[in-house]
């Protein structure tokens, strides 16, 4: 083996390290798994607080139950589908731009490759390795074209050429579930009961969730779980209250 193959592989390595164990060597890091998580939780919570507070407004306006379950499933089904097309476009448009900025670092690399040259030399140099040896690893990439450009992606604009940013299909589907799994919380009592005990039901039932999906946000807030559950229910309550509050105000100016 080269020595500057040697020279490249100690330097990764320390870095390989060094990132290993500074965050998992302290729970209390989070990484891309607590970046899901939290899209997760607050994907839940959009649709719980949104259908939450609709179905208050409309019990409040003292429509009757079958309307306030019939609200409550449109808003549901608009909502889930809402949030599906909106991370559809921006998955579909971070994939669109990282095939634009792909293809302008292709480019480059085929009109000016001495610069390009120049940038992969840069780049190993700030990993580690020697002017010298910077320049012949960089020398040796651009040989392959597209091992150069896949190393220009990922090092220079942030871009991993096999995932580009996700699917969007896959994505959609799941923004669509999740919304859907916290709306159909203040729903479900409508469809057993009706009158002020659905209402009340649908109160509570919701309280419950807005406190579970606080406790899960305590996993990548820093607070404690019965802060963070008493906080999120404290504030949804209070939302869907102002909601029930508007209901009744214009259910009585419109009767």
């Amino acid at each position: 083996m080269p020595p500057w193959c040697k020279r490249l592989r100690r330097a990764g390595g320390r870095k390989e390290r060094s990132a290993s164990i500074s965050p998992g060597a302290e729970r209390w890091h989070r990484g891309g798994a607590g970046n899901e998580l939290r899209a997760a939780v607050l994907g839940a919570n959009d649709g719980l607080v949104s259908n939450f507070c609709l179905i208050m407004g409309v019990a409040g306006a003292g429509v009757e139950p079958r309307l306030v379950l019939l609200t409550g499933l449109a808003g549901l089904i608009a909502g889930a589908s809402s949030m599906a097309l909106g991370e559809w476009l921006s998955v579909t448009n971070a994939r669109e731009l990282a095939r634009s900025q792909i293809a302008k670092e292709r480019e480059e690399i085929e009109q000016t490759p001495e610069a390009e040259q120049k940038e992969l030399a840069l780049i190993f140099q700030a990993k580690g390795l020697s002017r010298a040896d910077a320049q012949r690893v960089a020398a040796a990439l651009m040989r392959d074209k597209q091992a150069a450009l896949d190393t220009l992606a990922r090092e220079e604009l942030g871009i991993d050429p096999a995932e580009m940013g996700g699917d969007p299909w896959t994505a959609a589907g799941f923004s669509f579930a999740l919304f859907t799994v916290g709306a159909i919380f203040p729903v479900l009592p409508f469809l057993l009961t009706t009158g002020t005990a659905a209402v009340v039901s649908s109160i509570g039932v919701s309280a419950l969730a807005l406190g579970a999906i606080g406790v899960v946000t305590s996993l990548f807030n820093g607070r404690g779980p019965w802060f963070s559950a008493a906080r999120q229910m404290v504030i949804g309550c209070a939302a869907a209250g102002v909601t029930y509050g508007v209901g009744a105000l214009l259910g009585v100016s419109l009767s």
